[in-house]
């Protein structure tokens, strides 16, 4: 059976001062009228039942997802004691499918994207359940062709096309966020697409990766797997899976599995990474400006300004800035130097100040 698991689980820092640790960007209303994690749910539509939909977050989280999702049953909630990144979180999901289903295939994604049309997203899905259930140990993953030269994103470089098929490639490697002039030269070459983050393989499958490539991982892994369902499972995931070195899944296995596919994506795809995407999803007016506010602007190019409706922002004279406004913290960044906001979260931890974080 399909299996769907949903990593939301992140803190979103990139989005202070409106995304916070108790209510990270995942929980938050960024494009449309409803959380990007309802989003991410509503989208999945038949392809799984509650009952086979997990949500891995921290167990911090899980009082307000529970709130947020109240048509999951208790068990969806995957909680992890501790932030480990993709890897342990992966894992984690495919041990407590493989315990109801051995032979189960699971869908990850994370709970922050943009996507659409919910119908192609399902059936693109449905498209690479096929190749695992053709060949369990294909690990299949989605490439986005790239529109333009992104700094930001991780790319895919597709190798040779499968027999028959026009949308499904060997992968040849992964590449890191490129700079301008290497992320230009991918786009212009043909070869490579945006990493959607997006994976479909057997549950199993994964494990016996980890266990191959991470065998210092697996065996903490194992421990764990050993007590699902028993009145130790929570002792002994708090004290196994805090040992875990942190590590993405893209490292410790894409990297270097063999049997790895991309999927081209027929779906529209952004990963809300910054401020700067809402650009890219909301528009820009005649100035370049992007706005989610009552706004009144003079001399204002080229910012982003997001607010509530019941507080006007005024800019005047700002040139490709970030404005953002919450009840009780306000931001103004220079729009180019934004990766700096991850700093403000530091040095508010740092000074102690933490009812803004």
């Amino acid at each position: 059976m399909l299996h769907a698991v949903i990593m939301a689980g992140g803190t979103g820092t990139r989005f202070w001062p409106e995304s916070r640790a108790g209510r990270p960007k995942q929980l938050l209303t960024m494009v449309g009228g409803k959380t990007m994690l309802r989003e991410t749910v509503d989208r999945l539509g038949d392809l799984v039942t509650p009952e086979r939909l997990l949500i891995a977050t921290t167990a911090e989280l899980v009082p307000k997802i529970a709130a947020e999702l109240p048509e999951l049953p208790e068990q969806a909630m995957l909680a992890e004691p501790c932030k480990r990144n993709t890897a342990p979180c992966i894992a984690l999901a495919a041990l407590c499918i493989c315990r109801t289903d051995p032979q189960g295939t699971m869908a990850v994604m994370p709970a922050d994207h943009v996507i659409g049309p919910d119908a192609v997203f399902q059936e693109s899905i449905r498209t690479a359940a096929a190749l695992v259930d053709k060949q369990p140990e294909r690990l299949v993953t989605f490439g986005v062709r790239p529109t333009y030269p992104a700094e930001s994103f991780g790319y895919i470089e597709r190798g040779a096309a499968l027999p028959n098929s026009q949308s499904t490639y060997r992968v040849e490697q992964f590449r890191e966020k490129p700079d301008a002039e290497t992320a230009a030269q991918y786009v212009a070459s043909g070869d490579f697409y945006w990493n959607a983050g997006i994976f479909v393989w057997k549950a199993r499958t994964i494990l016996d990766a980890l266990e191959k490539f991470q065998p210092q991982m697996y065996e903490h892994l194992e421990r764990i797997g050993q007590t699902i369902g028993t009145p130790d499972f929570d002792e002994i995931l708090q004290r196994e899976f805090s040992v875990i070195q942190g590590i993405s899944i893209d490292y410790a296995v894409m990297e270097r599995a063999k049997e790895v596919l991309v999927v081209e994506a027929p779906f529209d795809w952004d990963d809300l990474g910054s401020w700067q995407s809402l650009a890219r999803l909301l528009g820009t007016d005649e100035q370049g400006n992007t706005i989610a506010a009552k706004h009144l602007g003079v001399d204002t190019t080229g910012t982003i300004v997001r607010g509530s409706d019941d507080h006007l922002i005024v800019t005047l004279g700002l040139e490709d800035c970030i404005v953002v406004h919450t009840p009780d913290a306000t931001l103004v960044a220079n729009k180019h130097d934004e990766e700096s906001i991850r700093r403000v979260v530091e040095l508010l931890q740092e000074q102690g100040r933490t009812e803004y974080l």
